[in-house]
């Protein structure tokens, strides 16, 4: 499970940081939405590791923090750049 954490977890800043050389808006989009998919995938792994008691409750809730913050922003610049595409 920590190997799973791993992949999706750097996966989100390799996203992020291909987004800032999009060819497009479209592109730029394409790219958060990745890495927002793979937030998602970050935030189930780490239920799952709490659930299998491999971190505490504590420790989960630091990182269900985190992630959680990161999906707001990636859902936020997403959405923002999506109405910015349709106008």
């Amino acid at each position: 499970m920590s190997k799973q954490v791993m992949r999706s977890g750097t996966s989100i800043g390799a996203n992020i940081s291909e987004s800032d050389n999009a060819q497009s808006t479209p592109d730029y989009v394409n790219k958060l939405s990745i890495a927002l998919k793979e937030a998602g995938e970050t935030h189930y792994w780490f239920d799952l590791l709490n659930r299998t008691d491999y971190i505490s409750t504590t420790e989960f809730e630091s990182l269900e923090k985190d992630v959680s913050e990161l999906i707001a922003m990636l859902t936020a610049l997403i959405k923002k750049h999506k109405t910015n595409i349709k106008q």
